[in-house]
């Protein structure tokens, strides 16, 4: 890692889901964005946040997201994260207009910012229901998997898989997630070993046809507060199960976002995204980093 850099950041979020952002056009950022994000997202030592989220030049669509978390590992998308991003580069000055076009290593997504409100509304393009699109490693001759089995600690779940760019599994509950240990199954679902790249998981209790309630124990992170990728794969999932109908509001811990989806089509997400504050850091020759 570079010694002796100094780098400005802002620090957003979307429902409660925290970034700190990273302006890849104006600065030159560390290569190692992994450990930079362990050090950076550790909530006493460093700034706090569910990940780092980087914008760099590409010649492929406006910018280039890129989201390291907090143990390191690099994530395909983030849906709350990428309402974060639309913004910031509008601030930034990276982009001067309102439908953007942001390659992630899912793929292209199409975010598109309400001036009026600064809400955004984003294609997030078509969920991906077969085994071997998820990951998962269970035989069905590639149909979905809805209401898959899947044993933990003695518990039987059952889960719905969808991958929105990245992983989920999907359980629905018959009461309320506050009920679960989601601290106890998250991690041992997470880390099973029917999913090769790990999985985030969403425990989900249907309140009507329009509203669905959620907690997420994200993939390399944790419990988080929202998840957007999570938000639309428990929608696509219940939709599929005739849980519900679009549009469906899902609400996380750190707010609602509407999902909306019909089948073959794309999946849009809507919701907020706000900035904290701004600050800047520095590498220490240590590799340390300092506020």
């Amino acid at each position: 890692m570079t010694n002796n850099l100094t780098l400005k950041f802002s620090k957003m979020h979307g429902c409660g889901n925290d970034f700190i952002m990273l302006n890849g056009f104006s600065q030159n950022l560390p290569t190692d964005m992994g450990q930079l994000a362990i050090q950076l997202c550790d909530r006493h030592f460093g700034i706090g946040a569910d990940g780092i989220l980087a914008l760099y030049p590409t010649a492929a669509a406006d910018f280039e997201m890129r989201l390291f978390q907090p143990d390191g590992s690099e994530a395909e998308m983030c849906g709350n994260g990428i309402r974060c991003a639309a913004l910031f580069a509008r601030q930034q000055g990276i982009v001067s207009h309102n439908d953007l076009t942001v390659q992630t290593l899912a793929g292209l997504i199409k975010p598109s910012i309400n001036p009026a409100d600064g809400q955004v509304r984003v294609d997030m393009g078509l969920p991906r229901l077969t085994p071997a699109e998820i990951p998962c490693l269970i035989e069905n001759n590639n149909a979905p998997l809805l209401n898959q089995p899947l044993e933990v600690l003695g518990r039987e779940f059952k889960f719905c898989a969808v991958s929105m760019g990245n992983p989920h599994a999907i359980i629905f509950l018959d009461s309320a997630p506050q009920n679960l240990a989601v601290e106890k199954y998250g991690p041992l679902l997470e880390h099973n070993a029917i999913f090769p790249a790990r999985a985030n998981i969403e425990f989900a209790q249907v309140l009507d046809e329009h509203n669905i309630e959620v907690r997420v124990w994200e993939r390399g992170v944790g419990e988080t507060l929202a998840c957007g990728t999570g938000a639309c794969a428990t929608a696509v999932a219940a939709l599929l199960t005739d849980r519900a109908q679009s549009p469906v509001n899902i609400k996380l811990p750190g707010g609602t976002l509407q999902i909306e989806w019909h089948n073959g089509q794309s999946v849009y997400m809507t919701g907020p995204a706000q900035e904290v504050y701004q600050g800047e850091f520095s590498l220490t020759p240590a590799g340390e980093a300092a506020n």
